[in-house]
């Protein structure tokens, strides 16, 4: 029996994608607070990367530090 095409498609998305965001502090309770490229902010879990630089986010937890890149948006 095949499977619906348009799950197939929907399995290929992550159903948590890696964010980038830069650390804007600590706090007290073990998490972090980054702020986004688009201007939003995000409270994760850990402390692993220094304030003031990127870090890689996915699932609300802090996975480690990001390169420093020149951000580029494109808006489809």
């Amino acid at each position: 029996m095949a499977r619906n095409l348009y799950r197939q498609f929907l399995d290929l998305i992550p159903r948590d994608p890696l964010l980038v965001g830069e650390v804007t502090s600590h706090n007290s309770d073990g998490t972090s607070t980054l702020s986004l490229p688009g201007g939003g902010t995000l409270r994760a879990r850990g402390q692993g990367v220094a304030v003031g630089l990127k870090a890689f986010v996915q699932a609300g937890e802090v996975k480690g530090e990001a390169p420093d890149l020149t951000d580029v948006t494109v808006e489809v």
